[in-house]
């Protein structure tokens, strides 16, 4: 009783389809890596083959274009930083400010109250004095 349904032959199609393809991108990537392999390898020989200033330059070049990018990326990456420093610093400015607005009007504040509260005194003690006389 080996019965296939319609969907389990589209699943099996489907999966037969997925491994081709992951196979194909795997022979690209081998591929692409014998390629790569074999370039570098003739471009050692023929660094070999010259003198040892032209080998020095070629090395450079090499540094240069491998380490291109990510000097590029790091600096951006340092700009990036730099600029977030000084916002952090901005915000922490502004924060100060705001805390010490806060603080003077807290300030203001108790020293209203303490006149009221002082007036509020005076002015039971001078009932209290009417009412006794």
């Amino acid at each position: 009783m080996n019965a296939i349904t319609g969907t389990e032959k589209i699943d099996l199609i489907e999966e037969q389809s997925n491994s081709a393809a992951v196979s194909d991108v795997e022979a690209g990537i081998r591929d692409f890596v014998r390629n790569d392999v074999a370039n570098l390898r003739r471009s050692i020989d023929i660094v070999a083959e010259q003198s040892p200033e032209v080998s020095v330059n070629n090395v450079n070049s090499l540094i240069q274009r491998v380490a291109g990018a990510s000097i590029r990326d790091i600096e951006n990456l340092i700009s990036e930083l730099e600029s977030l420093r000084d916002l952090l610093h901005a915000e922490a400015k502004r924060v100060q400010r705001e805390i010490s607005g806060y603080a003077q009007l807290s300030q203001a504040a108790m020293k209203s109250t303490r006149m009221i509260a002082d007036n509020v005194e005076q002015w039971k003690g001078s009932a209290e004095g009417l009412r006794n006389s």
